[in-house]
């Protein structure tokens, strides 16, 4: 229902031309993308779904074992996030190297059927994650480009929703697929696999490349060496702030994983019912996404980005009450976890597309997610090693310390940017961040 009337000038005229009596539609290449993602997300999910349970329960690791695998699922990006970042701004092929990334993610679904030992697994998820780490930010790019800059949140919370559809379908396939297979992991990482290839072929027949804006027309050379790159984001305004933010609050973000470990074992949950637990999340986030996203283009981008980790503190502190039944905490949990998602994930780049010049959105956007990458791998290993030192408790109440500090202290430090002139408004007169 979001497709505009013509997806092909949509997608190259790059974006939407102002109508001010009429609502616009949301771009076709950003519904293109969300497609991508949806069945991608499918795929993704499903493995994700039960590869806690199956490290943990079924081949013994020890929650410190899993927390480096977890930071290597999340953090293995970084470099390559970059790398690949800045070689889709350089050629202005956003679309290929997203294409590859998706295609690299694709293969390591099978070969995830012929590892056992925790190196060999790591290895797998690193070049999964490195996939990742080579299409989230041209993606993103693209989704940007094809906006208008008031329209940013909206067309965020549009495709997060359509990525969100795929994340509550693959729980749902990887239960089902348990429930009725006899050597069940397995099948799900053959499913998955197919789930895979298909979003590659909707990448490949559907998405465009947007037609270079009128900056990058203007300039006509190559981006500068990636060092004058670098420094070029580091004198933009707003983004040094942004991009601390996201590394101070990712370094208190424990994964859904770890929480979902914590709420099975102190309440008991039955292990057959652990796959589901990831559907609770991604409905609600799928029913937020884009009010939220619209919310924030309204109310401010960075106001709703800070909210949303308030959410997160109240969930660890959730996990903490074990006065609370079990049914009300894990409807509480996924709730909460659903709506600090719609408040953060896509509106952490809804806040900093409008900052960053064209040539380097995809750049810039991806030196962000790398600071809440490396964040989050350091959340992840201290996590699981606190657990396994002090358990799941001491952990927990650890973790929440530690949110509550890093959101008032990014509270200050964006308030501070947005003071001195450090966010920039965006054209139709609303608060960018």
């Amino acid at each position: 229902m979001y497709l505009s009337s013509s997806r092909a000038a949509d997608a190259s005229a790059g974006v939407a031309r102002d109508r001010p009596s009429v609502r616009r539609a949301v771009a076709g290449n950003v519904v293109a993308l969300g497609l991508v993602s949806m069945v991608t997300d499918v795929s993704s999910e499903m493995v994700t779904a039960v590869l806690p349970l199956y490290l943990v329960a079924g081949l013994g690791m020890t929650p410190l074992a899993y927390g480096l695998l977890d930071g290597v699922y999340q953090g293995v990006t970084a470099l390559v996030r970059l790398g690949g970042s800045y070689a889709a701004d350089r050629t202005r092929r956003r679309k290929l190297v997203a294409g590859t990334g998706y295609a690299l993610s694709a293969v390591c679904k099978p070969a995830l059927l012929a590892v056992t030992t925790p190196w060999a697994i790591g290895a797998v998820l690193a070049a999964d994650r490195t996939g990742k780490g080579l299409r989230s930010a041209p993606r993103d790019a693209l989704i940007s480009l094809s906006t208008t800059p008031g329209e940013q949140g909206r067309a965020f919370g549009v495709h997060r929703t359509l990525d969100t559809a795929g994340a509550l379908l693959g729980p749902l396939a990887a239960f089902g697929i348990l429930w009725a297979a006899h050597d069940g992991y397995d099948a799900v990482f053959d499913v998955s696999f197919c789930c895979a290839v298909f979003g590659v072929l909707l990448l490949v027949l559907y998405v465009r490349e947007p037609r270079p804006s009128t900056a990058e027309r203007r300039t006509g050379t190559p981006l500068p060496g990636a060092v004058r790159a670098l420094r070029t984001l580091a004198r933009t305004p707003g983004v040094p702030r942004l991009g601390l933010a996201a590394v101070l609050l990712g370094t208190a973000t424990i994964s859904d994983a770890f929480l979902y470990l914590v709420l099975q074992q102190r309440h008991h949950l039955d292990a057959r019912w652990f796959p589901l637990l990831p559907v609770g999340t991604a409905a609600a986030f799928l029913l937020l996404a884009l009010p939220i996203g619209r919310l924030a283009d309204r109310a401010g981008r960075l106001r709703v980005f800070l909210a949303g980790h308030g959410l997160l503190l109240a969930a660890y502190l959730l996990l903490l009450t074990q006065a609370v039944p079990q049914l009300p905490t894990a409807a509480s949990l996924f709730l909460l976890l659903g709506t600090f998602y719609a408040a953060t994930d896509g509106v952490l780049m809804a806040a900093a597309a409008p900052l960053l010049p064209p040539a380097l959105r995809a750049s810039g956007l991806a030196l962000i997610q790398t600071g809440q990458a490396v964040g989050r791998f350091a959340a992840a290993v201290l996590f699981g090693a606190a657990w396994t030192s002090f358990g799941p408790g001491t952990a927990l109440a650890a973790a929440a310390g530690a949110l509550a500090t890093a959101v008032a202290v990014c509270a200050l430090i964006l308030a501070r940017g947005t003071a001195t002139g450090g966010s920039t408004a965006p054209t139709s007169g609303k608060a960018t961040a």
